[in-house]
This record gives structure tokens, C-alpha cells and sequence, in this order.
């Protein structure tokens, strides 16, 4: 049976169930789901689940018209607008961004020279990516922000492999900025949140304080695995374009839908040309390491591989809070979840593989985890410390086996409560290990390369961080 011919009503009263007794058993103080079918001809199957608190302190009920922070999906929102600007004719993909910025200053020249709106899309423009430096509330704050990029160290040459990079959207965000005369957050409201009559997100906190939503939480350190509220509620607004947007589960999937719906709204309205959300979703760049995210990426949206069935979807980590998003499109069918703390992502994985099996016969790969069977390896060459500008990563032999010790560093390590973590390694090849995160238990891989032209790297949590000489 195809996706298309499952055709089983969404129970929604089946889903609040198992939402609540999956964050239960990981411990997720709040969440929120949607799901979403497409029905031509027929109203859209959509159902919604709340689970929990908002905040532990507050006690105040999740409800599915409650806000949470949707991180890194906001990308996905923001490649939306700039081919929005492609089809006006306003921008040009593989134009150099000093076109449209000549003050771009880059510390590597062929960079600055060179790199296109297509390199942000795709996470292949080699810039140092998680770069969160502050500069203020102001309206300004992007063009401020990618002054400081002059100082931002090239993690590998332009186009050279794949590394996941908040500062590129930023950067994107200040080109949207220079073409539409807009702030970043007006351009969502007037292109994106206003044509599709999204009534509960926004960009900035003072939006979200108008609703209900949600805080942060995270281990306590007390040893005991409960959680409690973080410090910080919001990212710096400069990195507003790669993670600010605050939503309900509805918003996200009336975003969605229009991605389904040939870039049209529920009504008919054009907001994307077909073309656009076509090309949004092909193939541009290929990933190193395929099994932490999907094998791909398209223009802002990551690419998935499930048992022959092509998805597409990203997800979001804020402080203490996680987004998950996927969409099945032959099938049109998207599933989103909001999270404010615990595992997230053992609940996304258990709730996911449920909704997917039962709702479109789509089964959900299972992570990677240690082999049954040891494997044999030569760890001397991945041996020593890899270095980018926000984080030292050291391969070392211990007494207990080999670690990946991880280590934040410059104005991210302000943001965080821990600073430096060891991450026990297993082989699983050559040059594939699994690497547990002592906190969660989840197991992150991380895949040591060569670049033709002979740098060494490790990509790891998404990063392409290179061996220090």
C-alpha cells in the first residue's frame, strides 16, 4: 500500500495519548504535535495534541495554541523569502553576495569574492557557522553582525564539503534586508506571516509575550535527571534569521501546507511560485556524514531517505527547547512536534516512528548505535584536536577507550552551563564512530574525511570542524 492510498482518519484523541506517555517516559516537561494530511477535494485532516507545562516554575498548562520557539526551521522560512526575491527577479542565486553587500568583508578573499546566496542555502560556504555574537536589540543588528564576519575564520574552502552554518543565514537575513528596504523581521511578518494569515508566531519576544509561551528547561545538575528552567529565553536577535520564530504547531503546518500546496495558500493565494518550492526541495549539496540528519540539502530544507521515500523537513534547538519537522510530499503529509526540555529527541524518534507506520506505512530509520559486534580500528590517525572558532573538539585515547571531547569556546561558551564534554566513541568502520552524549544517552555519529585537497576533518554534531596542523 502506497502512502497515497492510506487513507485512515487522524485520531486525534490516539495521539494526545501517546504524546503524553512518551515525554512522560523522557521526561519532557511540555510539547506540542501536529499532523497534517492533505485531502483534495476534501478538508485537510489536521490534528493537534498539548501535553504538559509551559514553565516548571509557572505551572502554567501546554495548550495547542501555545508558542514555542521552532529554532532552526525559522531557516527554512527565511530561503522562502529569498526565493520569493528570486521570483521577482530581485536576486540571483549564484551571483556573489558582494553584488547586493559590496561591504561584505570576509577574512578569506576567494570567499568574499566568491560566495552566493545558493553557498548560505546550502550550508557550503565554508564560513565559520556558529558565530552568535550579540550586537544589540536595534534594527541594525544584522548589519552590525556581518561587519564582524571580517574576523570569522573560513572552516573550509568555499564549496569544498558540507558544514551546517547559522552565521550564512544570518548573512542571508542582511541581504534580504538590503533588497526589500525591510528589516528581517518585518520581511517574514509582510511576506510570509501576513499572506498566510498566521495568527500565533512572531520573531521577537515582546510578540510572544502576547500568547502563551513556552520557556526552556534543562538537567538541573543535580543528578537526579529533572529538569529546570534555563537562564536565557531567547537566541541574540542578530540570529534571527536562523532560528527566532516562535509558533504554534498550526502555524508551522499552514506554512507547510502552502510548500505542499504548490506555494499557494489554503484560499488560492500565490505566495512561492511552483518552481520555487520545487527547486527548494531538489538536491543542491551533498552531506558527509548521513545518518545524524538526512543524506542531502535543498535550498534551506534538509532532504531525508525513508525505506525509498524522499522527505524533506528540518529541526530546531533553542535554549532548552526543540522543533522537529517532516514532510512526506507525495503523500502530502507533514508531522511537527515543539518541545520545552528532557530528550526531545527520543520522543520525536518513539512518537514518529508510531505516526509514520500507522498513518502513511513509512517506516523511520532507526539511529545509528554501536555495532553487536566490536570493531577493530586504527585510531592513531584521527587521534589529536580539531579546532573551529567556536568549538574545540580533542580525540583521545583513555584508559576507558577513546573520547571526543568537546569544548565550547568564545561568546557561545557565555551562552551555555556547561562548557567542555566527553563523549565516549565506538567504532562502527574505519572512519564512522558513534559518540554518546553522557547526558542523554543518545548516541551522535561522527565520521573523520580527507578534502581532495588533503585537509583532514571530523563531522560531527553536523559540523565540519578541521584537524589543527
Amino acid at each position: 500500500m502506497t502512502p497515497q492510498q492510506h487513507q485512515a482518519d487522524i485520531d486525534a484523541g490516539h495521539w494526545q495519548e501517546r504524546l503524553a506517555a512518551l515525554a512522560q517516559a523522557h521526561r519532557v516537561p511540555g510539547a506540542t504535535l501536529g499532523i497534517l494530511r492533505l485531502r483534495p477535494g476534501q478538508d485537510d485532516d489536521v490534528a493537534e495534541a498539548a501535553y504538559g507545562v509551559l514553565n516548571k516554575n509557572t505551572g502554567v498548562e501546554t495548550t495547542t495554541d501555545s508558542l514555542f520557539q521552532i529554532g532552526s526551521m525559522t531557516k527554512v522560512w527565511t530561503a522562502t523569502v529569498v526565493l520569493q526575491l528570486v521570483d521577482e527577479g530581485r536576486l540571483d542565486l549564484d551571483a556573489p553576495i558582494i553584488d547586493v553587500l559590496p561591504e561584505l568583508r570576509l577574512k578569506d578573499q576567494e570567499a568574499e569574492k566568491g560566495i552566493t546566496m545558493r553557498h548560505l542555502l546550502t550550508h557550503t560556504g565554508g564560513i565559520d557557522g556558529d558565530l552568535f555574537t550579540d550586537t544589540g536589540r536595534g534594527d541594525d543588528v544584522l548589519e552590525k553582525y556581518v561587519a564582524t564576519l571580517s574576523e570569522a575564520n573560513q572552516n573550509h574552502p568555499l564549496g569544498a564539503t558540507w558544514s551546517y552554518c547559522n552565521s550564512g543565514f544570518s548573512l542571508a537575513g542582511r541581504v534580504i534586508e538590503k533588497i526589500t528596504d525591510l528589516t528581517w523581521d518585518q520581511a517574514i511578518q509582510q511576506r510570509l506571516i501576513a499572506p498566510l494569515g498566521l495568527k500565533h508566531t512572531g520573531t521577537l519576544p515582546e510578540e510572544a509575550l502576547l500568547f502563551r509561551a513556552a520557556v526552556g528547561h534543562a538537567d538541573d545538575g543535580s543528578g537526579s535527571g529533572e529538569e529546570s528552567v534555563v537562564p536565557v529565553w531567547a537566541i541574540p536577535r542578530s540570529a534571527g534569521p536562523a532560528g527566532a520564530i516562535v509558533a504554534t504547531v498550526a502555524d508551522v503546518l499552514t506554512f507547510v501546507r502552502m510548500h505542499l500546496n504548490a506555494g499557494k495558500t489554503a484560499e488560492g493565494t500565490p505566495v512561492l511560485s511552483e518552481g520555487s518550492v520545487v527547486a527548494m526541495a531538489e538536491k543542491h549539496a551533498e552531506l558527509p556524514e548521513k545518518h545524524l540528519l538526512g543524506d542531502s540539502w535543498g535550498l534551506g530544507w534538509e532532504r531525508m531517505g525513508w525505506d525509498g521515500h524522499r522527505l524533506i523537513g528540518h529541526d530546531g534547538n533553542t535554549f532548552g527547547q526543540a522543533a522537529f519537522l517532516r514532510v512526506l510530499p507525495e503523500a502530502g503529509f507533514a508531522v511537527t512536534l515543539l518541545t520545552n526540555g528532557g530528550n526531545g529527541a527520543k520522543l520525536y524518534e518513539e512518537l514518529y516512528r508510531e505516526i509514520f507506520a500507522e498513518l502513511v506505512d513509512v517506516p523511520v530509520p532507526y539511529p545509528l548505535t554501536p555495532p553487536a559486534e566490536p570493531v577493530t580500528v586504527d585510531l592513531a590517525r584521527h587521534l589529536g584536536t580539531y579546532e573551529r572558532g567556536s568549538i574545540r573538539q580533542e580525540v583521545l585515547e583513555t584508559d576507558d577507550g577513546p573520547v571526543m571531547r568537546v569544548t565550547v569556546t568564545g561568546p557561545m561558551a557565555e551562552m551555555v552551563a556547561v562548557t567542555t564534554v566527553d563523549y565516549s566513541m565506538v567504532a562502527v568502520e574505519d572512519d564512522l564512530f558513534v559518540c554518546q552524549d553522557p547526558e542523554t544517552g543518545n548516541w551522535v555519529p561522527a565520521m573523520f574525511y580527507q578534502l581532495p585537497t588533503g585537509e583532514r576533518y571530523v563531522h560531527f554534531g553536523a559540523r565540519a570542524t578541521p584537524k589543527a596542523p
